[in-house]
């Protein structure tokens, strides 16, 4: 079906129509046969048939032929075999005055005949076909009956004169479409064929100067004019074609040599773009480097003009003040980095006298917390003009390490001053606990010297043991030797605990460094008047599977003691006492690491202030009484001595907890330093 619609597109326009119109011929023919038939055959069955059986009933109902008819089924045969030939009808029956059917005839294929008159009304209505019921009358007996059934078919006589009708037509039609094919061809193809040839020759002659016939004054003569103007034009513009190629060969020819001195002539810029791009390439290159070296540089650096307009920013300078590079070049210095405003008149004195000012500590905010800068400003001198530049270094670190060595050299003062103070205490205790030691020795009647002299004066030793007894002298002596002994121990403890660090490392048991560091604070606080170190309860919770660790003896001490000391400052600063103080006491066996734990029931602390609490001269207590250096000198020595590890974890109200961690494997220079 798709390859017959394309051969019937690409049929010529002449061929197309001759098509169109032969189809429309055998359409109508087609329709009006098909008309003719269904209308002869309609007539037929609604006059023609009916009319036929009324007429043959009415010859058959006379007395003479009803009455032989109906004497016997035989009559009755003969009486319908005369009728077989009889086109119009299909079936006929005979039935008799009781209704019982005598004979009856078949033309065709059998119909199913009742066989019973009573049955023919319900059967005639169900039955298609034209049908007539005629009633044969009997003298003295009921009448009998004849069914007529007409046939459908039309006559074949009806047939062959149709169809030779029909050939008549389609005769003259033809006829009809081959003279409408000539004047086709004539009126548009042979026109349209012309134009093609036509076409084709300009194609292939290139001659524009043809010309095509008008012809008729019809579309077909249009387009033939359409098509001369076309060809007009079309020889208009190869005319001035051939004048533009002549012009445009002139022009080509002095262009070629013009081409050949541009040629060398870009051959000289193309070297020196190259030279210049090198070049370029380089500058850019180093332009960069500089830049990634002035931003990689730990100072904010910034140069200006001689207006004091941002020429140059660094990174840090967009740290400190805040301000990107974008948007502080080519902006004044006062409004790119406002704190930079007071020292307006020294950055103008620099740019005209040329000369280096310096400012040696302003204080700045930086993230909420204050930090100070070094300002320095130099002449900047060069072929592109004078200016500023502008180096700004934080110097915070740096104060506060000069400030926690002056702290340190105080605090060695102290130390070597409470080394010579112990010394000279130590001597006049040593005394007294040789003198309590000799008057127990000659009190004594054991001894046989004592018994000497109490003869010699006349004295019972008896009775002078008996009087001490009775005024608990020996008790008060006993008071004496304690109270000596424990003030040699803390005189010794403090000679152990300031003596100068030799870092060597030994193996410590750590249970027995938290007790004595528990009993050097002990005492400490038994000389404060605020609250006694020894009314807190102390928990102590070791991991017994935790051996000797490497350590500096004295300075974990030190830092232990400074542990226990914020720990029951902190118990006591507690305003509602819910529990008794307690401070919780750890040793733990964690590979790689052996862990000592601090824990209190205190105050606890804020986070900002738990953030900062490991930081050099940062402090929560009042003025003169405290440094801020305990936790940080326990942090460097923890980290830093002993490569361990140091955190504190606290929530206000509940208490603090700090944890170091001591490697099981020392990693420290075990010689002295």
């Amino acid at each position: 079906m798709t390859r017959l619609r394309q051969r019937l597109d690409n049929l010529p326009v002449g061929r197309k129509l001759l098509a169109a119109l032969l189809a429309l011929l055998a359409t109508v023919l087609l329709v009006a046969n098909l008309a003719f038939i269904s209308a002869a055959y309609w007539i037929s069955q609604e006059s023609v048939a009916p009319q036929a059986l009324h007429t043959l009933g009415r010859l058959i109902a006379t007395p003479e032929v009803s009455q032989k008819a109906l004497a016997s089924p035989a009559a009755a045969s003969a009486l319908l075999h005369h009728l077989d030939s009889y086109s119009p009808l299909r079936a006929a029956a005979l039935y008799d005055s009781h209704g019982l059917r005598l004979a009856e005839l078949q033309l065709g294929d059998p119909l199913q005949l009742p066989a019973h008159s009573e049955e023919l009304e319900s059967w005639r209505q169900g039955e298609l076909r034209a049908t007539q019921l005629i009633e044969l009358p009997q003298p003295g007996k009921l009448p009998g009956h004849l069914l007529l059934v007409a046939s459908g078919e039309l006559p074949g006589v009806f047939y062959t004169g149709t169809l030779t009708a029909s050939g008549v037509i389609l005769a003259f039609s033809i006829l009809l479409w081959t003279l409408i094919a000539r004047q086709i061809r004539r009126l548009i193809t042979r026109p349209i064929r012309h134009l093609e040839e036509l076409t084709r020759q300009v194609t292939r002659e290139e001659n524009y100067a043809l010309r095509v016939a008008r012809g008729n004054q019809d579309e077909i003569g249009s387009l033939a004019d359409a098509f001369n103007t076309m060809l007009s034009r079309m020889e208009a513009r190869e005319q001035q074609l051939k004048r533009a190629r002549d012009d445009a060969q002139a022009a080509f020819d002095q262009a070629q040599s013009l081409a050949e001195e541009t040629r060398h002539s870009n051959r000289k810029l193309e070297l020196e773009v190259q030279v210049r791009g090198k070049i370029e390439k380089k500058l850019t290159g180093f332009q960069k480097y500089l830049n990634s070296i002035i931003d990689s540089m730990p100072s904010a650096l910034i140069a200006l003009d001689e207006q004091l307009y941002v020429t140059q920013w660094n990174q840090e300078a967009s740290a400190l003040s805040g301000t990107r590079l974008d948007e502080a070049l080519n902006q004044p210095v006062f409004l790119a980095f406002p704190p930079l405003k007071p020292f307006l008149p020294q950055l103008r004195r620099t740019a005209e006298q040329h000369r280096v000012e310096k400012i040696e500590r302003v204080t700045w905010s930086r993230n909420e917390e204050p930090h100070h800068y070094e300002l320095t400003f130099y002449p900047l001198m060069g072929g592109s003009g004078r200016g500023v530049v502008i180096r700004i270094d934080d110097i915070t670190q740096r104060l506060s390490l000069e400030d926690m060595m002056v702290q340190s050299e105080k605090m060695l003062s102290v130390g070597g001053l409470a080394a010579g103070m112990a010394h000279e205490i130590n001597n006049p205790l040593g005394a007294i606990l040789h003198n309590v030691q000799n008057i127990r020795r000659r009190l004594s009647p054991e001894l046989a010297k004592n018994q000497e002299q109490a003869v010699e004066v006349g004295i019972a030793l008896e009775d002078v043991s008996a009087y001490l007894e009775a005024r608990e002298i020996p008790q008060l002596l006993d008071g004496i030797q304690q109270a000596g002994s424990r003030a040699a121990k803390i005189v010794s403890h403090m000679l152990s605990f300031s003596r100068r660090s030799n870092r060597q490392m030994a193996p410590c048991q750590l249970p027995a460094l938290i007790d004595q560091a528990l009993e050097i604070a002990g005492n400490d606080f038994d000389l404060t008047d605020s609250f006694d170190f020894k009314t807190l309860l102390i928990q102590r919770e070791f991991d017994d599977q935790l051996g000797p660790v490497l350590a500096t003896a004295n300075e974990l001490e030190q830092v232990l003691l400074n542990l226990l000391k914020n720990a029951a400052q902190a118990i006591h600063q507690r305003e509602v006492a819910d529990e008794p103080g307690r401070i919780i006491l750890r040793t733990r066996l964690n590979p790689p690491w052996a862990e000592i734990q601090v824990e209190d029931n205190g105050i606890g602390m804020p986070e900002h202030v738990r953030k900062r609490i490991f930081e050099p001269f940062f402090t929560t207590k009042e003025v003169g009484q405290g440094t801020g250096l305990g936790l940080s000198v326990s942090y460097f020595i923890i980290t830093n001595n002993h490569k361990g590890q140091m955190e504190v974890h606290s929530l206000p109200g509940q208490g603090t907890c700090f944890t170091l961690r001591l490697p099981l494997t020392s990693t420290t220079d075990n010689t002295s330093t």
